[in-house]
């Protein structure tokens, strides 16, 4: 692999046609694998749209990180606040995280502006991929992957690792009011999360925070600060590099975030 840019908490490959970032916390741990993709020549679309792309796409990758691309876990998101545990490869319907602690196995989410977060946990040999797109975000889907790992893996809050993929930031996510509203009555103890902008339309505008959002969640359910690491990457601004549904809207392809336990 080559590198091309790193910065203080990434670091950006290339390999062959392909590109992706990993996150330095977690390349600290040998015994895990992990990227979120970029665009070029990468697309993971829903099955049902485009399975040889997806599957093409599935190889790519696995061939860059020395994965089997015949062992990924791909669930089929639908928003939800839903977490389940990988045993076996299976498929997940209307499930938007994914934890395990078998090795060889890939946990993938998919994104195109939604925040995807990948845990890891290395006292237990827990990891996780997490989609929480604004309605995620608001049901607390961060939150609620914490606790299953709690649950099902006695898994310390303080030992995990998350790790916030880019995605559509506060500086692009601007909603209406009936959005606004949704937040502010889940969250009005969040301080700054809410900017009022501009009125469009006769419509007065707000930009949300939703990466403060989880990240305050994260905190709340036991987390420690530093280890927390956020790509402070905004897909809008860097459609260029990656898919964003803001963007493209129907044809924006998506990028993925994947985990796999190896040793």
């Amino acid at each position: 692999m080559t590198k091309i840019w790193e910065d203080e908490n990434l670091i950006f490959f290339k390999e062959n046609e392909i590109e992706f970032l990993e996150f330095k916390k977690l390349l600290e741990y040998p015994e895990i694998k992990h990227c979120y993709t970029l665009r070029k020549n990468l697309n993971f679309p829903p099955i049902y749209k485009d399975e040889k792309t997806l599957k093409e796409s599935y190889r790519k990758i696995c061939t860059a990180l020395k994965l089997d691309y015949t062992k990924i876990v791909k669930p089929h998101q639908t928003h939800t606040k839903n977490v389940e545990i990988v045993n076996t490869l299976e498929d997940f319907n209307e499930v938007d995280g994914l934890i395990t602690n078998k090795p060889n196995i890939t946990l993938l989410t998919t994104s195109a502006d939604c925040i995807s977060l990948l845990l890891f946990d290395p006292n237990k040999k827990v990891i996780g991929s997490i989609h929480s797109g604004w309605r995620g975000t608001l049901q607390g889907i961060s939150k609620e992957a914490v606790i299953k790992m709690i649950k099902e893996y006695e898994s310390n809050p303080k030992d995990i690792i998350c790790c916030i993929c880019p995605s559509i930031r506060s500086c692009c996510f601007e909603v209406d009011e009936d959005v606004k509203d949704l937040f502010y009555n889940e969250y009005k103890n969040l301080e700054g999360i809410i900017q009022k902008t501009e009125i469009k339309n006769g419509k007065q505008k707000y930009k949300i925070d939703t990466t403060k959002i989880n990240i305050e969640l994260l905190k709340d359910i036991g987390l420690k600060n530093e280890n927390i690491i956020d790509s402070n990457i905004c897909t809008v601004c860097n459609s260029n590099y990656f898919h964003s549904y803001r963007k493209e809207k129907e044809l924006s392809g998506r990028n993925a975030a994947l985990i796999s336990i190896v040793k």
